[in-house]
């Protein structure tokens, strides 16, 4: 017989290394041919709710890095609420309407022109249904649990008749208007766009200085003066109808030498620009504040028929320019805003692809609107008005979808109000949670500072405005027409409305007084895809009976704020006087290794299929709860090499725990708290803080908590001390004695509670250990609930006492190292320790209850008082003699023992040792030992 076969050596079949690539999807398939998901609602039927409302995807495309950590992220939390004790059910959902898969569609050779306008978009249909099959599948093999049967998908009929329902509540309450404003136009697209759709890049400009002659000073300024004006958009002066000055600004009036004209110009900008015009010097002739100058009319640069008026607005700074701001109302939202209030000319040169059109005039007709700056300065040249050009580099706005500058453009638009109840939405905004903190204000200023919302688009692919028009143009904007469209859409879908004539949307027998022919057209725009995605709360939440309005979660990206937390916000007060969502939680974007942002141009970017394939995609969760999200997260295949270490520790942990307890029945073998050892009750106590943390920390949303919380407690906690002296008794001591049988129970719970509160990050693992638990009888682990916190009643004083006596070991292993470092003692197990310590310390270690040998891992320990020891060294505070250990190693502990071969019959065993062999070995006493 081998003295080995003395030892509880732990064994389990759990293997050491995953093979996640191979077996997670064989596990996936498990989870859904045991329909896991949905035993886990029915378990949860009568469970106080909680809803997590998914953001949808734009189906286009595999899925990406982004998309990857926004789904796990959710997959987590719903995860957890579910074992948690709530009915927590995930509605996943797609974004389907929109420009991209049109543009899809084109690269494909499909020509929309050349066929009707249902074709196109049952076209369209199908290849968004492909995408969303595609994305289906990337999503689940992210271990990700949902009801993948019955998505949410923004074409299909009943949410679109939901839609039009919200329009038509909108429009009921006055809210939906139609104007000519300018609007974020991208002659890329052909359409405008809204806020969310623009994305800024700095780009280079030619800025012009030019001067506009005075027509009527208003007994004020010479017919020979003229406004020196600046502009950044010089295709904007064809549609010139005004200049702009701050009101409290001071205007010099100055006439240079050389020149008989005189000009104006802010005195705040005249020491920056002067040198600009090779004005070395001038004379100040007056100065007066822009509202003194209001209404004063100048010439337009070459437009005879037209005049440009002097105005005053806020909006101008002197910052840059000349303190006088060109304005074309047709052209920019603050020269709208400034023409409005004069009732000036609103004024449009430029056409849907961005090209001059015949109203700039002769020279301009046909050009690319970015390629007018020269012809502008001939023609201001040839008016003896041009001053100077420069380049300029500054932020500007483009079409997120093509890439491509967009212009500002004042269209026939239509509308839904903002400013009518801004302040109620505002309002709302501070009854919402939000995760990190500064969502907060960003919401709120951004709400604060849009202007209304342009819903139209001139495109096909989407859900059609509701709207008709009577014979003499009105539009007809009735809540009962509307939601008889969404009752004919709920039955056909919206493709119904481009395959009929507006007479057969119509009710029957409809009449209108504005015509009295009962000739009727239909508006051919669609809705920005922002409102089929802002209605969700409505065409999901509101219609699905196991779902709840308002939403308990928001779960997306940070350029949400301007995107779906925001149009989702302004639907659902219009509509309900309430936001959609209780709590919104945002998270940064995926950065390089180093950095930067990721892009397929650069080849930084990392497929999250990939990863899955190569490492496991518990790696990829494992990042995922691994980094700070309310920032931009790098990752790299170096940073996932280290969350694979981690995740490596973390599985061993696992497997030394169920190794060494499977001969372990905790219904049976378990100790209760109070007969365990010291070491145990410990142990117990810090396991139990550690499942009060982290279910602290998913409580709110704290994944990277959880992280740090995680590692520590396996690296630190047991690694580096619990599982480090578990050896000498989970191996050593008998197998069914109080002391083993003690450490063991706390192995257990440690086990059951580690895989339950690891389950929401790493499901396939942890259902992989519940397998390896007989002794478990739910079917899959994921229908167990999280580990609650333990009364253990007042452990603050046991805790303190614990860490005064970690520090009494700190200060043994140093001197136990310098034994070592001297060659006297090898292992610590060659040591024999003697503790010189005070009155305080000794009661201390009395306290705590504790075999402070097994602690210590020497072989020998002998305590004496601090007043024996005033020869020997202190560390620390603690006086700590170090020597070798006497007597003989047991072959068995491979401790010194004195009293080796007490026991005739094992004569290399200690006493102990060979108690425990004679009684559950005794088949030694007959084969003896090799």
């Amino acid at each position: 017989m081998k003295y080995k076969d003395t030892l509880n050596l732990g064994k389990t079949g759990f293997p050491m290394r995953g093979s996640l690539p191979k077996t997670e999807p064989v596990r996936q398939k498990k989870w859904d041919d045991g329909e896991l998901y949905e035993k886990r609602l029915i378990q949860n039927e009568q469970k106080p709710h909680f809803n997590l409302h998914d953001g949808p995807p734009y189906a286009n495309g595999n899925i990406h890095l982004g998309h990857a950590m926004n789904k796990i992220s959710k997959d987590i939390i719903l995860r957890y609420k579910n074992m948690a004790g709530f009915y927590a059910p995930y509605v996943p959902g797609w974004d389907t309407h929109g420009l991209p898969i049109e543009q899809q569609l084109t690269k494909a050779g499909y020509d929309r022109k050349s066929m009707p306008k249902s074709k196109w978009r049952d076209l369209a249909k199908d290849f968004a249904l492909e995408q969303v099959d595609k994305q289906r599948n990337d999503f689940k093999r992210l271990g990700v649990m949902a009801d993948w049967q019955r998505p949410y998908i923004t074409l299909l009929p009943e949410f679109e008749a939901a839609q039009i329902r919200v329009f038509g509540e909108m429009a009921g309450k006055g809210y939906i208007f139609k104007g000519q404003k300018p609007v974020y136009w991208s002659w890329s697209s052909e359409s405008a766009l809204a806020e969310a759709e623009i994305e800024y890049h700095d780009i280079d400009s030619t800025s012009l200085y030019y001067a506009n002659k005075v027509k009527d000073g208003k007994g004020i300024l010479d017919d020979d003066t003229y406004f020196v004006v600046w502009t950044t958009t010089p295709f904007t002066v064809t549609a010139s109808r005004g200049i702009t000055l701050g009101p409290d600004f001071e205007y010099s009036v100055i006439q240079p030498v050389g020149e008989t004209r005189k000009f104006v110009v802010a005195t705040g900008r005249l020491e920056a620009i002067t040198s600009k015009f090779g004005w070395e010097s001038y004379t100040t002739l007056a100065t007066y504040k822009g509202q003194e100058l209001d209404r004063i009319t100048a010439y337009h640069p070459w437009d005879t028929d037209a005049e440009e008026l002097v105005m005053n607005a806020d909006h101008v700074t002197l910052d840059s320019g000349t303190g006088l701001v060109h304005t074309a109302p047709g052209f920019g939202e603050d020269d709208f805003n400034v023409g409005q209030k004069y009732g000036l000319e609103i004024k449009v040169t430029v056409d849907e692809k961005g090209y001059m059109t015949k109203n700039a005039g002769p020279d301009f007709e046909g050009q690319f609107y970015d390629d007018v700056s020269d012809t502008v300065i001939n023609k201001l040249t040839e008016a003896n008005l041009f001053l100077a050009k420069e380049k300029i580099t500054h932020s500007y706005p483009f079409d997120w979808r093509t890439k491509k500058p967009i212009i500002w453009r004042a269209v026939p638009q239509w509308f839904a109000s903002v400013e009518k109840f801004r302040q109620q939405i505002l309002n709302e905004i501070d009854n919402v949670k939000f995760y990190p903190e500064w969502g907060k204000k960003r919401l709120y200023n951004m709400i604060r500072d849009r202007g209304d919302w342009v819903i139209s688009r001139q495109r096909v692919w989407g859900v059609p405005l509701p709207i008709f028009y009577a014979e003499d143009q009105t539009p007809i904007l009735d809540q009962k027409i509307i939601n008889h469209v969404a009752d004919l859409f709920a039955e056909h879908g919206s493709n119904y409305w481009f395959e009929h004539d507006a007479k057969d949307l119509l009710p029957e027998g409809y009449t209108n007084e504005h015509s009295p022919n009962g000739v009727f057209k239909k508006e051919e725009d669609i809705m920005d895809v922002w409102f089929d995605s802002g209605s969700s709360w409505s065409g999901v939440m509101s219609t699905r009976d196991y779902l709840d309005y308002p939403a308990d979660l928001y779960l997306e990206g940070s350029d949400q704020y301007r995107g779906w937390f925001n149009s989702s916000l302004i639907t659902s007060v219009a509509v309900t006087g309430h936001a959609p969502y209780k709590n919104v939680l945002s998270q940064g974007f995926t950065l390089d290794g180093n950095g930067n942002k990721m892009s397929k141009s650069l080849g930084n970017t990392i497929s999250p299929l990939e990863v899955a394939d190569k490492m496991g995609i518990e790696i990829l969760r494992l990042w995922t709860i691994s980094v700070d999200t309310s920032q931009d997260m790098p990752v790299s295949h170096e940073i996932l090499k280290q969350v694979s270490e981690n995740y490596r520790k973390v599985r061993n942990t696992l497997r030394f725990l169920m190794a060494n307890t499977s001969d372990f029945n905790y219904e049976q073998d378990a100790v209760p708290f109070a007969q365990r050892a010291g070491h145990d009750r410990y142990f117990s106590v810090l396991l139990n803080d550690f499942v009060k943390d982290v279910r602290n920390y998913y409580d709110n949303y704290q994944f990277n908590d959880i992280f740090k919380r995680l590692i520590n407690f396996v690296n630190v906690d047991l690694s580096a001390f619990y599982l480090d002296i578990a050896k000498d008794v989970v191996y050593v001591e008998a197998p069914t004695s109080l002391v083993r049988r003690s450490m063991q129970t706390v192995f257990y719970e440690t086990l059951t509670a580690l895989t339950k509160l690891l389950l929401p990050i790493l499901p396939h693992t942890a259902e992989e250990v519940w397998e390896y638990l007989p002794n478990e009888t739910a079917e899959f682990a994921y229908l167990t609930d999280m580990p609650e916190v333990q009364d253990y009643g007042e452990t603050n004083e046991l805790l303190a006492n614990w860490k005064q006596f970690m520090n009494l070991r700190d200060s043994v292993n140093k001197a136990l190292e310098e034994a070592r470092a001297t060659d006297l003692i090898g292992k610590n197990a060659e040591a024999s320790l003697t503790l010189y310590l005070t009155k305080d310390q000794k009661q201390l270690v009395d306290d705590l209850d504790i075999n402070v040998r097994l602690i210590l891992m020497v072989s020998q320990l002998h305590v004496d008082t601090v007043e024996n020891g005033a020869d020997v060294k202190d560390y620390d505070g603690v006086k700590v003699a170090v020597s070798h250990a006497v007597g003989g190693v047991s072959p068995r502990d491979r401790l010194y023992h004195e009293d080796l071969g007490a026991d005739s019959d094992f004569p290399e065993l200690s006493k102990h040792e060979a108690e425990i062999v004679r009684e559950f070995y005794p088949e030694a006493l007959v084969e003896g030992f090799e």
